[in-house]
């Protein structure tokens, strides 16, 4: 499953977003070190709506992301982080930006600004990463010098790069790496390397700016920070969203229709978490189930297979396939295979975003 991390400064909204967006409101934390609560979010998409609409299935089963809420208790800064077992994990950080004023709820730095605590975060990330990455670089030396290897000797150069990069106030994640470089770097979980979306929490009098991405970063001096490599941002308005989630879906649609938003804030984070890790859906569908699954962008038919069962990847013998479009425009899958619209496809199949698929394999 896909999971990101929340991270965020206090007072900036996090814990009562993460609360919104996975329905755990009493979500069991940890006690210690550190307070953990994890929670599961659907990731909306009107496709399986649709799909589910034709079918009629008993059951409907959409794609989700876990969230993880982390609070470090006593400690502050990049040992916080770093110590953290739920953020290393994390295969993307979701960081929480206060943007707006509230005299009940002062900012810890006394003024709101979020570049500058955007930055400040990214700082924090750099510095844990740096930490690691110099233990790491004594410990290579240490093995040259005993057992001199083509392989240790790639990893230091790479590792010196990515010093380099720490060194010079740049994420890892801005790098490009791809490759065997990824895959030297993948046991180290460095934090600056994963992908970020930036959550930009406006106040009431700015929700007009929770319509356009643009809109809400030129107002909070995030302009810059949104052109960096593997980052994303949205909007919303914590206060609305509470709103909205006390409202019957009529009247919350609605009320967001009044607003100029489309969809709500909170579902606009998850489908932001979902692309931003460079995710999408198939379906498979019937009167049992629709279903949506998730898989990297560029997997082959046989892997996506293995994400129904692992039996079915080994046996895979073809893959029959239609498009979204062309079933829900036909209106069944016998009418898309009267006009030749299924196909079958091998193994190497690269499937598509919104591609419904069945299986044939050998039991």
């Amino acid at each position: 499953m896909l999971h990101s991390a929340l991270i965020g400064f206090p007072a900036t909204g996090k814990s009562t977003l993460f609360q919104l967006m996975t329905s755990a409101k009493d979500a069991p934390r940890g006690h210690g070190k550190t307070e953990t609560a994890v929670g599961i979010s659907k990731v909306p998409d009107d496709r399986l709506d649709l799909l589910t609409a034709m079918y009629n299935p008993k059951k409907r089963v959409p794609a989700t992301i876990e969230f993880t809420d982390i609070v470090a208790a006593g400690q502050s800064g990049a040992a916080a982080l770093v110590d953290v077992v739920g953020y290393k994990n994390a295969d993307a950080l979701v960081h929480v930006v206060r943007a707006f004023d509230d005299d009940a709820v002062p900012h810890p730095a006394g003024s709101v600004d979020p570049a500058r605590d955007a930055q400040a975060m990214e700082d924090e990330l750099i510095l844990a990463d740096l930490g690691v990455v110099e233990r790491r670089l004594e410990r290579l030396e240490k093995d040259i010098k005993k057992n001199r290897s083509t392989e240790l000797e790639k990893e230091r150069d790479l590792i010196l790069s990515c010093k380099d990069a720490l060194e010079g106030g740049q994420p890892l994640r801005s790098l490009g790496l791809g490759g065997e470089d990824l895959r030297r770097l993948r046991g180290f979980q460095f934090l600056s390397a994963k992908p970020l979306l930036l959550v930009i929490n406006l106040g009431e009098p700015d929700v007009a700016s929770a319509a356009r991405v643009e809109d809400a970063a030129a107002q909070t001096g995030l302009t810059e920070f949104l052109s960096r490599a593997n980052t994303l941002a949205v909007p919303v308005c914590a206060k609305i969203e509470l709103e909205i989630a006390a409202l019957e879906p009529a009247d919350a649609a609605a009320f967001l229709a009044d607003l100029g938003l489309k969809e709500s804030g909170l579902d606009r984070v998850i489908r932001a978490s979902y692309d931003l890790l460079g995710y999408m859906s198939f379906f498979t569908v019937g009167e049992d189930e629709c279903r949506a699954w998730s898989i990297p962008r560029g997997t082959v038919a046989q892997e996506a297979a293995g994400e129904i069962h692992s039996d079915i990847q080994r046996g895979f013998i073809r893959a029959e396939v239609v498009s979204y479009s062309a079933l829900t425009t036909r209106g069944s899958m016998a009418v898309c295979k009267e006009h030749g619209e299924v196909r079958l496809e091998g193994k190497e199949y690269v499937v598509k975003d919104g591609d419904i698929i069945n299986f044939r394999h050998a039991t």
